[in-house]
C-alpha cells in the first residue's frame, strides 16, 4: 500500500505556488497601492450612492437641519441599513440574470403595472431634475454673481446632456466615479462651522425624536423618499449590467454565465460603501444645517443655494463656497443619473434598445428619453414652478412608486429559480419586506399629510 507523503515534505502545485507569491506581494503592498486597489473595485454602488445626495435631496437635508435642528439626525443612520439592503439587492439582481430591473419585471409580472411606475418614475425624475438644474445655476451665481441665470442653467443641461450622449461609458462612469468625491465638501463644511455640540449631536443621532406635525411628517417622508428612491434601483442595476458589457459580455447568456460569488461580494462591498457614504453626507448636511442656520434661527430655507448663502455670514466664507462647490459638483453627477434612470426604465420596459454604451445612431429612442427628460426639466424653471413644491411632488410620487418597485425587487431577488445559489438569504428577505412596508406607510403618511391643517 503506497504511503502518504508527509504535509512537510509535499510539494507545492503552480497554482499554490502563484498564490502564495500573490499573497505575500499584497502583505507587502503599501498602504497607499492598497487603497488605491480598494478605489478600483469600486464602481456603480458608488456611484448610485453619490447620486442619491443630489442637490434636491441636499436641500432636503438642510431643510431638516435648519427647521428642526439636530432631531433628524437619527434619520441617517436608520435609512442606511435599509437603502443598502435594497440597492445590494438590485445590483445582484443585474449581475445574475444579466439584464436590468425594468427588464426582469416586464419578464415575470404584468406589464401594465411596469408602464404605470415607469411613467411615474418619469414624471418625479423630471421635477428633480429641473429642480437640480436650478440649484445648480443659483449656486454658480453665488460664486460669480456677473454670470446670468438663464446662461448657466442652458450651460448646465448641455454639458449633462453632452456627457451622457458623445463620451463613451468607461470614460463616463470613471468621470462620475471621481465627482463622488465632490460630496466630501460637505463633511469638511461641518469641521469648518464653529460650535458644533457634538455631545447633543450623538444624542439625537442614537435617540429618535418625531413631533407629529404636517412639516415634519412631510420632511420625514422627503427624506425618506430622496434617500431610497426608485431612481437609484433601476440605475444600479443597469449600471452592473453597463460594467460585464464594458467587458466584452454582450449577451445576456454570457453575462450570467460570468455571475460569481466573488463578483457578488465585490460588488456588495461597493454598494454598501456608496450608502455609507451616502448618508454620511446626509448627517453632515442635517448637522451644518442644525449647528448653524437653525441656531440662527433661519428656519425659511428653500433651496441648497440659500443654505450656502446663508452661510457665509454665519460660518465664513469657507464654509460657503465648500458647500457651494459641493452643489454645483453633485449636481453634474446626479442630473445624467436621473435621466439615465428613466431612460433604462422605458427602453427596457417596451424592448427598444438600451445603454449609455452604444452609439446615439444605434439607441435613438434611448438618447431621446434622456434628452426628453432634460429639456422638460429645463422648461419646468421658466413656468413660475417653485422648487419646493416640485421636490415635494418628486417626494410623493416616489413615495407612491417606491414600495411597488420594491415588491418586485426582494420578490425577484428572492426567486431560487431566477437567482439560483444567490437567492436571498431568509434575514435579506424578511428585510427586505421590512423596508418595502416602511415606505408603503412613509407613502400613505405624505398623503394624508397634505390634507392636515397644520
Amino acid at each position: 500500500m503506497p504511503t502518504r507523503t508527509p504535509p512537510s515534505t509535499q510539494r507545492s502545485t503552480p497554482s499554490e505556488k502563484y498564490g502564495a507569491a500573490v499573497h505575500t506581494l499584497a502583505a507587502r503592498q503599501s498602504p497607499l497601492k492598497r487603497m488605491g486597489k480598494f478605489w478600483h473595485q469600486l464602481g456603480p454602488g458608488l456611484t448610485t450612492g453619490a447620486a442619491d445626495d443630489d442637490p434636491s435631496g441636499i436641500a432636503t437635508y438642510t431643510q431638516a437641519g435648519s427647521q428642526f435642528g439636530f432631531q433628524l439626525l437619527w434619520l441617517s443612520a436608520f435609512t442606511f441599513p435599509l437603502m443598502a439592503m435594497v440597492q445590494e439587492m438590485c445590483a445582484r439582481i443585474g449581475i445574475v440574470t444579466g439584464r436590468g430591473l425594468a427588464a426582469n419585471i416586464r419578464a415575470n409580472y404584468p406589464r401594465f403595472i411596469l408602464y404605470i411606475c415607469t411613467a411615474l418614475l418619469f414624471i418625479a425624475n423630471v421635477f428633480n431634475i429641473g429642480a437640480d438644474l436650478g440649484i445648480m445655476a443659483r449656486a454658480m451665481q453665488l460664486l460669480v454673481p456677473q454670470l446670468n441665470f438663464g446662461f448657466l442653467l442652458v450651460g448646465f443641461t448641455l454639458l449633462s446632456l453632452a456627457l451622457q450622449v458623445f463620451v463613451s461609458y468607461t470614460r463616463y462612469a470613471r468621470f462620475l466615479k471621481w465627482l463622488a468625491l465632490v460630496l466630501l465638501a460637505y463633511i469638511f463644511t461641518a469641521f469648518v462651522v464653529p460650535n458644533v455640540q457634538w455631545g447633543d449631536v450623538l444624542r439625537h443621532v442614537i435617540i429618535p425624536s418625531v413631533q407629529f406635525s404636517k412639516t415634519q411628517i412631510l420632511l420625514i417622508c422627503a427624506i425618506l423618499g430622496t434617500t431610497i428612491s426608485p431612481y437609484l434601483f433601476f440605475w444600479q442595476t443597469s449600471q452592473e449590467v453597463e460594467e460585464e458589457i464594458t467587458e466584452g459580455k454582450r449577451t445576456v447568456a454570457a453575462r450570467q454565465r460570468d455571475a460569481s460569488p466573488n463578483l457578488v461580494r465585490r460588488t456588495r462591498v461597493d454598494t454598501w460603501v456608496g450608502m455609507f457614504f451616502s448618508n454620511l453626507v446626509m448627517f453632515f448636511v442635517i448637522l451644518t444645517g442644525g449647528a448653524v442656520l437653525h441656531a440662527a434661527g433661519l428656519t425659511n430655507i428653500t433651496s441648497a443655494a440659500d443654505a450656502a448663502a446663508a452661510l457665509e455670514p454665519l460660518a465664513g466664507q469657507g464654509a460657503f463656497i465648500l458647500f457651494t462647490i459641493g452643489i454645483v459638483g453633485i449636481g453634474l453627477l446626479a442630473v445624467p443619473v436621473l435621466a439615465g434612470s428613466a431612460a433604462y426604465a422605458i427602453a427596457e420596459s417596451f424592448r427598444w434598445k438600451e445603454g449609455l454604451y452604444r452609439k446615439l445612431k444605434s439607441a435613438y429612442a434611448f438618447y431621446g428619453v434622456i434628452a426628453v427628460a432634460m429639456v422638460v426639466g429645463f422648461v419646468l424653471n421658466f413656468v413660475g414652478l417653485n422648487p419646493i413644491s416640485a421636490l415635494i411632488a418628486a417626494a410623493v410620487i416616489n413615495g407612491i412608486v417606491a414600495p411597488i418597485i420594491l415588491y418586485f425587487i426582494v420578490s425577484l431577488s428572492s426567486r431560487k429559480t431566477l437567482m439560483g445559489e444567490y437567492v436571498n438569504s431568509h434575514w435579506v428577505r424578511w428585510f427586505g419586506w421590512f423596508t418595502t412596508i416602511t415606505m408603503a406607510v412613509v407613502a400613505v403618511a405624505s398623503i394624508g399629510a397634505l390634507f392636515m391643517r397644520t
